[in-house]
């Protein structure tokens, strides 16, 4: 195994050097839903309301398929360090088939939930009409986006970055070109509207499971999937959705708040619907520094857990810890700086672009102590302790911030689900680093 970096490298080099690829993964995988997103928008607001509806069970696919692909990456870069080449290949091969698994089926179960699902959040026959033409091509592609987020872990587990950072870019760029191509109808294609798309996006997906299974070929890495392993054995299968488990329903969450928050939200106009809809695109891209950080960290934790290296370990999180927040408080003045402009990217409307620019404002006001939970969250499921980390995440996403939003939205309006988050975040902060403390 020529692994050994991870444990003598100096600290700050070695999380910049495995984090900044993955900022860059990250950014060009949040812009596949804002490059969507943007040239959907020249379609209609409708359109945007339509994309903002399927959001929530788009997330729910995009959260199972990677949270137990972070399962597989805690495992394989833990069986690594403990220098385990016949357990890192099983972790690899039987998660590699249990990931197609989870793929086929969520695309089943998603276009089957979505007629009902959308029914409760809207009315307006047209609106629906192209939220299922949008769904039902996008989660055709489920089994992919499984396959490439287990190919991208495994890259990540053996800190190839760079390599997760090329295919993420090469099904962008594809997914960029062929977006106003297939909802346009330029040169020989037909004009596809929102289901256009959808195909983009999927296309983009396929491409960049192509490169890496290039990759793999061309540059093999120290973990196998190698066919005798392939049939789960309990103990693997344990360890895989033990933290595969606990991630998905981080990821996940989310999903469930903007559901509830689009319910709450419904009472008083379906703009705020859509508010909410652009505010989750747009921080996602706020956040993605943030993240790609954690996904750096991630093998890094496990490596030198694996390796009995405890004191380096709580280095390499209290050096994220603060690059983190750092990166939060650049989120927090672009968000006061230009929120018109940010919001202007997905609507022309005034109304719309006003009520956006009070919500990013008051949100925005919890981005920085946010890092603490971030970095906890992502800390834990580097260790494979996966149950605490889903502590931290249910107080919040559910547990803290939609009673919150609930009440603070009967007394102040609307606005009071904006100011639901920023309280949030302060309150799980200190929770979540003493959840940390102990379990670590």
């Amino acid at each position: 195994m020529e692994q050994t970096f991870m444990k003598e490298k100096k600290i700050l080099p070695l999380v910049l050097s495995m984090s900044l690829p993955m900022v860059i993964s990250m950014a060009v995988n949040s812009l596949y839903n804002i490059v969507d997103s943007y040239f959907v928008a020249k379609l209609s607001e409708d359109a945007m309301t339509a994309l903002a509806l399927v959001y929530p069970i788009q997330n729910m696919i995009n959260a199972i398929a990677i949270g137990f692909s972070i399962g597989i990456n805690a495992s394989a870069a833990y069986f690594l360090g403990a220098n385990d080449s016949v357990r890192t290949s099983k972790t690899a091969t039987q998660g590699t088939f249990l990931s197609l698994l989870h793929g086929v089926a969520l695309t089943v179960l998603s276009i089957a939930v979505m007629p009902a699902f959308l029914g409760m959040f809207s009315s307006d026959d047209a609106v629906i009409k192209m939220a299922l033409e949008y769904s039902n091509r996008a989660f055709l592609f489920s089994p992919v986006i499984a396959l490439t987020l287990v190919y991208e872990k495994l890259f990540q587990a053996v800190g190839k970055m760079k390599v997760s950072m090329l295919c993420m870019m090469c099904g962008f760029i594809a997914n960029i070109i062929l977006d106003p191509l297939m909802i346009f109808g330029i040169g020989f294609f037909p004009a596809m509207g929102i289901a256009g798309a959808a195909y983009a996006t999927g296309i983009g997906q396929v491409f960049s499971l192509a490169v890496y299974y290039l990759c793999s070929k061309i540059s093999p890495i120290p973990i196998k999937i190698e066919r005798k392993y392939w049939k789960p054995e309990k103990n693997i299968a344990a360890r895989l959705y033990s933290v595969g488990i606990s991630a998905t329903l981080t990821l996940a969450l989310p999903s469930l708040l903007i559901s509830v928050l689009n319910g709450i939200l419904a009472g008083f106009s379906e703009t705020y619907v859509l508010v909410l809809g652009v505010y989750y695109k747009l921080q996602t891209f706020i956040y993605l520094t943030a993240n790609g950080i954690i996904q750096g960290i991630r093998p890094l934790m496990g490596y030198n857990y694996g390796a009995g290296e405890k004191e380096r370990v709580q280095k390499i999180f209290r050096t994220s810890l603060a690059l983190t927040m750092g990166v939060m408080v650049v989120g927090t003045f672009l968000s006061w700086l230009f929120p018109a402009s940010l919001f202007g990217m997905f609507t022309s409307n005034p109304q719309t672009i006003k009520i956006g620019v009070t919500a990013l404002h008051i949100i925005s006001l919890g981005f920085v102590v946010s890092a603490v939970s971030i970095t906890c969250c992502g800390a834990l499921e580097g260790l494979g302790k996966g149950t605490p980390s889903l502590c931290i995440s249910l107080l919040r996403y559910a547990v803290v911030i939609i009673p919150a939003a609930y009440i603070l939205s009967k007394f102040i309006g609307a606005d009071g689900v904006w100011y639901a988050f920023c309280f949030t975040e302060f309150v799980t902060a200190g929770l979540a680093y003493i959840i940390y403390k102990k379990s670590s």
